[in-house]
């Protein structure tokens, strides 16, 4: 009998490892990314008078195409009908937002095949650029303001947009948000003409770094995590692979991110090996 429950234990424990390292990619290969334009990390010495701020919303990015809300990976969000009714047909670029430190709220939201109107409800739509206007975003903000105040939504909310004279003040900004709840900041050159793609003309300013990366295998935990996942095996773009072990609920730990999904970390600078210096998961990237 012994023998026996032992070899059941064996059993399930290589099922839930092959699992854990054997779990295919969940999200599919043939969507087509939201043209949005992707920000770099701030660096000291830009001309600050050239750059808006505004607070970067931690929420789940959301294109408005003319037609259909998606995120930034192109997958259609299930929004509520009267959710969208008011939305233009010139495209917008947003964030999905439920509030200061309530991304998995958001999250867990947009994910809904079938929406959940309360949940929507807490809801807002935070834009923050029109893609297809040919002006600078000097020239943008004016017409997304009047915009948004015909769309006479309360959900829909342009993003507020202000000018620092220096690095103190913009410190200051930072510290008054991040203390507030907030995430960080995000400064657009004024200049700037919308485009697809990472640039320098959108920066985003945090207390940590953060960056993203693929999953390529879970690694099997031990001690108090037997059983579940105890790291993630993860890839940079550049190819540079590495391993991310904290940052995660026994819920996570237990249904890890799929292999093939995108992940987002933190981390405190880099080794000289190029591999991020003390990465801690965030949370998986906003897919469907």
């Amino acid at each position: 009998m012994r023998k026996a429950k032992r070899s059941a234990g064996v059993i399930r424990t290589l099922s839930l490892l092959i699992g854990l390292t054997l779990v295919a990619p969940a999200y599919p290969a043939t969507l087509t990314p939201s043209p949005v334009m992707l920000a770099n990390v701030y660096h000291a010495g830009i001309t600050l008078s050239d750059y808006w701020v505004s607070e970067k919303y931690d929420g789940v990015r959301g294109y408005w195409d003319g037609e259909t809300l998606r995120t930034r990976s192109g997958a259609i969000i299930p929004a509520p009908a009267w959710f969208t009714a008011k939305l233009p047909k010139t495209p917008m670029d947003g964030e999905l937002w439920a509030g200061r430190d309530r991304f998995e709220q958001a999250s867990s939201t947009i994910r809904q095949q079938s929406a959940d109107d309360e949940a929507w409800r807490h809801m807002r739509y935070m834009v923050f650029d029109l893609p297809a206007h040919p002006g600078t975003f000097d020239q943008r903000i004016p017409v997304l303001q009047k915009l948004v105040a015909q769309i006479d939504c309360p959900w829909v909310q342009a993003v507020s947009q202000f000018k620092v004279a220096n690095a103190a003040e913009l410190q200051r900004k930072l510290d008054d948000i991040v203390q507030g709840g907030g995430e960080g900041l995000v400064l657009h050159r004024g200049a700037s003409l919308y485009r697809a793609g990472r640039t320098g003309d959108l920066l985003k300013l945090k207390p940590f770094d953060d960056a993203e990366a693929r999953v390529v295998a879970h690694v099997p935990g031990k001690g108090k995590y037997a059983g579940m996942m105890g790291s993630l095996l993860v890839e940079l773009p550049d190819g540079t692979r590495f391993r991310i072990g904290t940052g995660f609920t026994d819920e996570q730990r237990h249904g890890p991110p799929p292999v093939g999904s995108t992940v987002t970390f933190r981390y405190q600078g880099k080794t000289a090996g190029g591999k991020p210096r003390f990465a801690r998961f965030m949370r998986v990237r906003d897919e469907l």
